[in-house]
Parts: C-alpha cells; sequence; structure tokens
C-alpha cells in the first residue's frame, strides 16, 4: 500500500499496517505527538537520499540579513514548518519559547514577511541558498527506515518475512554505485590483473577447462570502471564483461 511517509508511523503503531518505510524525521514527528513513544520497531536504517546515499537534515534557517545568530535569539518569533511537534520538541530542549506554524508547502519563501524562521529538510542546502537563507542549526538528521509494529515483530512468521524484506532493501542499496566485473587470463599474468582490481574482499578466481587460464569474478564501484577496464586490458586480460548488480548481500 503506497501512502504518505507522514502518515506511515502512526498507521505501523495503530497495528493498521504491520511495517511500512518512511524517514526517521516522521518516526520522530509521530513520537513527539505521542509524548515521545513512537511505539514502532526499526528493523532496517537505509541510509540513502535522492542526490546521494547519505542523510537529509531537517535544518534551522533564517533570512541571511537577520539578526538572527543562534537558536535563542529566536525567542518569541514564529518558525514555519511541516515538522511541527518535531519542531516544540527541540526549542522545549533548549528552552526557548517559539510559536510554531504548520506550513504546507513552500516553506523557503516565507521569511522574514510570514515567518522569522523555518525548520525544512534539505541535502544539499541550494534551496535554501536560492532563497537567500542561512542554516543556524540542525533540528534533526533523518533517512529512511523499516519500520514494524512491536506485535508484528514477536509473530514468528511475520519476523522472519520482516527479517527477508530488510536483508533484500539493504541488498539493494549496497548494489546502488557498484558493478561486477568478470574476466578471462593466464596464470602466468594473474598477479599483474589482481593488483589492478579494488573488491569487497579479494575477487572470485576459477579454473577453466584451458588449465593455462583462470576466470576472474568481482564488483567495484561503477565509477571506476571506464579507467580501470583499459589497464585490465592492457595487463592481458580478456574476454572482460562489465554487468549491473540487482543486490550485494554482505
Amino acid at each position: 500500500m503506497l501512502i504518505c511517509a507522514q502518515e506511515m508511523a502512526r498507521y505501523v503503531a495503530d497495528g493498521v499496517l504491520d511495517a511500512g518505510l518512511t524517514g526517521l524525521d516522521w518516526v520522530a514527528e509521530h513520537a513527539a505527538s505521542n509524548g515521545g513513544a513512537s511505539g514502532v520497531l526499526s528493523l532496517a536504517d537505509l541510509v540513502y537520499a535522492k542526490q546521494s546515499f547519505g542523510k537529509v537534515r531537517w535544518v534551522l534557517a533564517v533570512p541571511e540579513d537577520s539578526r538572527y545568530r543562534t537558536p535563542a535569539d529566536l525567542e518569541g518569533a514564529t518558525i514555519a514548518t511541516e515538522l511541527v511537534r518535531a519542531t516544540e520538541a527541540y526549542f522545549a530542549r533548549l528552552g526557548v519559547g517559539v510559536n510554531v506554524e504548520f506550513s504546507w508547502g513552500a516553506t523557503e519563501v516565507k521569511p522574514p514577511v510570514l515567518a522569522d524562521a523555518i525548520v525544512e529538510v534539505t541535502e544539499t542546502g541550494s534551496s535554501l541558498r536560492a532563497n537567500r537563507l542561512r542554516i543556524i542549526d540542525t533540528v534533526l538528521e533523518s533517512n529512511t527506515q523499516l519500520i514494524a509494529n512491536p506485535g508484528a515483530a514477536v509473530d514468528d512468521w511475520k519476523r522472519t518475512k520482516l527479517e527477508n524484506i530488510a536483508l533484500l532493501l539493504k541488498a539493494a542499496i549496497e548494489a546502488q554505485g557498484r558493478v561486477g566485473l568478470m574476466l578471462n587470463v593466464r596464470r602466468e599474468e594473474l598477479e599483474s590483473v589482481l593488483a589492478l582490481l579494488p573488491a569487497l574482499q579479494r575477487p572470485t578466481i576459477a579454473p577453466l577447462s584451458d588449465a593455462g587460464w583462470v576466470a576472474v569474478n568481482t564488483v567495484i564501484e561503477e565509477r571506476t570502471a571506464r579507467d580501470l577496464i583499459p589497464q585490465l586490458k592492457a595487463a592481458s586480460a580478456q574476454g572482460i564483461v562489465e554487468y549491473p548488480l540487482n543486490k550485494i548481500v554482505m
């Protein structure tokens, strides 16, 4: 079932769904709305984002030319965000009194007329810079989580299914940006070829029907293939094949 990430933690916590994928930010938002208890279990920490393989940040940002330099300077200010409860909890921890307003979108354009500051999600910060906003603190970091209802997690059949899903999701992320490489090489030239090959572990080497030759299979970063393949060819490797990977189970 495809539903908004913002709602997933609530449905899983209430037992409407056994499990789901959502961001750590929305788990935190749900927890802040329920006295700090999320009511869900995290089964897999899946670190990837739209433009990178890192986490995203919810940041506190103010206009570049504003007088605000620290969160404490925002005492009595209005903060616009979609992450209302988690933002309120953040300022409560700091002991700073603010008015947090829900923003339906286009949050970056609201300061300084409609809000004094915003809490907004960012990966690169480019949108904030384009709107002449300056980051003064990070409220929280987030990445995708596979979450489960505690009741589902204690059911053996469901637990096994969920662990298998977690395994395959992690394997798919491990495969991102990597390719498989296989080639043939004469035994006497094997060491010079192996010296060129980075790998997760040592490459797999298998004998061929011709006793003087072996097959080599390994995994490399896709970005290195363009430079590596000509080097392997120069080292007398033959039958070089680069192929995509769907999953790597570590």
